[in-house]
């Protein structure tokens, strides 16, 4: 199958002959002619898989015919859950629709300047990405509205509500017109998110894509112990003295951790530095334009990193705390492994994160494989419960939903590290959690 058969118009299969995609993949297959006929549709794909060009491109296709009316509000609006991937979504909008010369869009998002973004809206715009904090935000201030909206799209719908979004997302959703186009793209389609899609839908069309072996990347997953935190400090020293290491992220707790560990990192001379949810859009713009160019060898991040950056050259991800909430965990590692390459998963865990650790395979349903360095092995360790079986040192694709693990319980909804509205910190990332030990006693 190629695009020509899905029925796209010919200045969006222009547009993607140019990027360089022959074939489509299997989420695009079955959602870009299932959109183009009107349906509604709840898409379960990993990430990787194609999806924003699932979406982005039977919207454009819909408007393609028909210029918009003078005055009217946007036609297409895509909610997503960070800054990162809004702009990500506005660049794939501007590179599929760059044949329609009258084509505007708009990317709404937090800790960028207001008043830019008014400026923006005062134009005709067709396409809008945004947070759902940031959207709110323009909708009681009267800049924008949605009553012209024919397709709504919500991408990375679960992670949405894992941030604390979902009273946002109603109000924004009773804001656009009943008879909208409404299209959910999520990692699961069952518990909260398969609530909010019944809401917001109308006898929608299921299309769940599970992710082929060979379209993979290889991730190996490895465990390292530490005694205590300059234990920890120290093995992470290592790891990125090691030669097969390109780009790391590693991740921590806390945003004061990451400001903190950047800062270590720099001064013992390793290009690193800090990404979390207190830096301006400006300085976060700046800083994944350095890391994609190469000029940074290590981010320092908290979980509002773990989606939405797409960096090729990301050959290690090191949890130096492991995450809060398990789910997080394929979220992280999914950050290395990407365009088919392989990657490696290190997480390091203090005497106080064993229960982490064990919740993390219970998810996985994999054993994550304990590993050492020569001269930095921990001390013994009293005899404890024993580890969920699994199969070791598994290897599963970047960003895909590992084999064998079922769906996020539902008292896990909020990601440690996430935002509850764009620019306002959540559990995982208030000051109070600076103040943990991050697994070792004071």
């Amino acid at each position: 199958m190629t695009f020509h058969s899905l029925g796209l118009a010919d200045e969006l299969l222009k547009a993607v002959e140019q990027t360089g995609y022959t074939i489509p993949t299997p989420v695009q297959q079955q959602a870009i002619p299932a959109a183009i006929a009107g349906a509604d549709l709840l898409v379960s794909s990993h990430t990787g898989s194609g999806k924003t060009a699932a979406f982005t491109l039977p919207a454009l296709h819909k408007l393609i015919d028909r210029r918009p009316a003078p005055g009217a509000g946007p036609r297409v609006l895509v909610l997503t859950p960070t800054r990162e991937l809004a702009q990500q979504v506005e660049k794939a909008v501007q590179t599929y629709g760059k044949a329609l010369r009258w084509l505007n869009t708009a990317c709404l998002v937090g800790g960028a300047p207001m008043f830019a973004q008014i400026k923006q809206l005062q134009r005709q715009c067709d396409v809008v990405v945004a947070t759902p904090g940031r959207l709110l935000d323009h909708l009681n201030r009267r800049k924008i509205k949605l009553s012209d909206l024919e397709v709504l799209i919500l991408d990375e719908a679960d992670r949405m509500l894992d941030m604390g979004f979902a009273e946002d997302i109603d109000a924004i959703v009773a804001a656009t017109p009943a008879k909208r186009q409404t299209l959910l793209f999520s990692a699961t389609l069952d518990g909260v998110v398969g609530s909010m899609a019944a809401r917001m839908t109308r006898n929608p069309q299921r299309i769940e894509i599970e992710v082929a072996q060979e379209d993979r990347g290889q991730i190996e997953q490895r465990l390292m112990f530490a005694d205590d935190l300059g234990h920890k400090n120290r093995l992470l020293e290592a790891l990125l003295g090691d030669d097969s290491l390109n780009q790391a992220v590693v991740f921590t707790a806390t945003k004061r951790s990451a400001d903190e560990l950047s800062l270590s990192l720099q001064e013992k001379g390793i290009a690193a530095a800090a990404l979390h949810g207190d830096m301006h859009q400006t300085q976060r713009n700046r800083t994944l334009d350095r890391l994609r160019q190469g000029r940074i060898g290590v981010l320092v991040a908290t979980d509002v990193a773990a989606r939405g950056i797409d960096v090729a050259g990301i050959s290690h991800v090191i949890n130096f705390d492991p995450p809060r909430q398990a789910e997080d965990y394929v979220h992280r590692i999914g950050r290395t492994g990407r365009a088919g390459r392989d990657g490696v998963a290190i997480t390091l865990s203090g005497p106080r994160e064993t229960g982490l650790i064990r919740a993390i395979e219970r998810f996985t349903g994999d054993r994550l494989a304990v590993h050492t360095i020569p001269g930095m092995e921990p001390s013994p360790r009293k005899p404890s419960a024993p580890r969920p079986a699994g199969n070791g040192g598994r290897r599963f694709g970047s960003g895909a939903r590992p084999g064998g693990y079922g769906r996020p319980s539902g008292d896990s909804r909020r990601s440690a590290g996430g935002q509850g509205r764009e620019g306002h910190p959540s559990r995982g990332e208030r000051s109070h959690g600076d103040r943990r030990d991050r697994g070792f006693r004071d």
